[in-house]
């Protein structure tokens, strides 16, 4: 009587999961009924040029090359991302017909990348498919077209095998669509006065890394663009907030970054660096000019400004001498930076906030992004072996509270975390 009671209970969960799955599909896919559903993209082959263009814009403001490019050429796949339930590898998506997507219909692949509903089941929403739902149908088609144009790569790959259970059970992920993902279109004018906000949203999908998640790896509702910790990096407030947000930049400085990695005062590296390289780089420049003006349209977020520490401090004086000696000669000795070469300290809102890139850009230096328009991307050394965990304390709390700078101090077990995630070099014994 157990067994069958068990058995009869297990009969209903499977029936339940199964119309969650219908109904769930059935909804999502509605959107795409108008894309075809027989032709496979291994056997398309798109001869319209004006499609194939747009399509390439199109994957170029979705950044797709940065996560799915790796060692086997574009698109075959291999990207590592870590995430906080374990390891993902980004799939083939070269028309490939055993490890790409080429038995994929035009309709599979607006099911796939509007919705999260791969060839091998539910997708993580490490591919930004909770963004990408808002990619117009026109959009939809000239990437698929311009995908027709992509070289076919066997590259095979087990894209989850770094999840551990029950992670790596993809139809869980019915359940957390269900929860959080609103798989509704964009609504506005994704080519006029909308635009900014449409690519941000939508291709750029600037929220993934710059919103804050949920411990079941949701974006927060209520803090959109306000930064969020990503992997080893972190994503900084990108919310017209003055002090730790982009509310002090103009538009025209903001584009600028967004398009070539630097203004003189920010420079990017890491993930952002990465996404600069694969896409921004490539947009025009009014739909940069576009994005910056939505993102200074964005409320600020509720960080507020702390008071300074106090500069005739012991710590801050030790900090100031170590910044002398060791920082100077490339930022300052008033943090004025050397334009494109080394970034500005001075009222830098990016230090003040979170500190975890400056202390990995002390632990194993920097490289920013070298672009079509600025060729040179600046360099920083690693400084772990020069300095114990209590002088980059000490200078990165002189940096962060001086030149109308102001932030609370940093954490010491931060450092020695950083150090160690890092595989940072210990400091080299005096006298050695």
């Amino acid at each position: 009587m157990a067994n069958g009671k068990k058995l009869g209970l297990g009969f209903i969960a499977l029936a339940v999961i199964a119309t969650g799955t219908w109904i769930w599909r059935t909804a999502s896919t509605d959107r795409n009924k108008v894309a075809d559903n027989q032709v496979v993209l291994a056997d398309f082959h798109s001869t319209d040029a004006e499609a194939i263009k747009r399509g390439a814009y199109v994957m170029r403001t979705a950044d797709c090359a940065a996560c799915h490019t790796q060692n086997k050429g574009d698109m075959a796949g291999g990207y590592k991302i870590e995430t906080p339930f374990g390891s993902l590898v980004s799939s083939n998506i070269t028309p490939e017909r055993e490890t790409g997507i080429g038995m994929m219909t035009e309709r599979d692949f607006f099911d796939a990348v509007r919705h999260g509903q791969g060839s091998k089941g539910f997708l993580y929403p490490a591919m930004p498919y909770t963004a990408y739902a808002k990619l117009t149908a026109q959009d939809m088609h000239a990437l698929w077209t311009y995908m027709s144009t992509v070289k076919p790569v066997k590259n095979v790959i087990n894209e989850n095998g770094g999840m551990s259970f029950p992670f790596n059970v993809r139809l869980a992920m019915l359940g957390w669509n269900m929860l959080f993902f609103d798989n509704t279109g964009f609504t506005g004018d994704a080519e006029g006065i909308d635009r900014g906000r449409y690519l941000v949203d939508a291709g750029g999908h600037c929220s993934a890394c710059h919103s804050p998640r949920n411990i079941l790896g949701a974006e927060k509702t209520g803090y959109y663009l306000e930064g969020s910790v990503v992997g080893e990096w972190y994503a900084p407030d990108i919310t017209s907030n003055l002090y730790t947000g982009i509310g002090s930049d103009s538009a025209e400085s903001l584009a600028e970054y967004l398009g070539t990695g630097t203004n003189g005062h920010a420079m990017a590296a890491g993930p952002m660096a990465e996404a600069i390289e694969h896409s921004l780089q490539y947009l025009t420049p009014e739909d940069l000019l576009s994005m910056a003006n939505y993102l200074k349209s964005v409320p600020a977020s509720n960080t507020k400004v702390p008071e300074a520490l106090n500069a005739n401090g012991d710590a801050m004086k030790l900090g100031a001498r170590s910044y002398e000696v060791n920082c100077s000669a490339c930022h300052g000795v008033r943090g004025e930076g050397m334009g494109e070469l080394a970034p500005a300290l001075a009222n830098n809102h990016a230090l003040q906030g979170n500190p975890t890139n400056a202390i990995r850009a002390l632990m194993v230096g920097s490289r920013a992004v070298a672009t079509h328009e600025k060729i040179t991307g600046a360099g920083m050394p690693s400084f772990a072996w020069k300095m114990d965990d209590q002088q980059v304390v000490d200078v990165l709390n002189y940096i962060r509270n001086s030149w109308g700078n102001s932030a609370i101090p940093v954490a010491p077990q931060d450092v020695a975390k950083s150090r160690k995630t890092l595989s940072a070099q210990a400091k080299i014994a005096e006298g050695y």
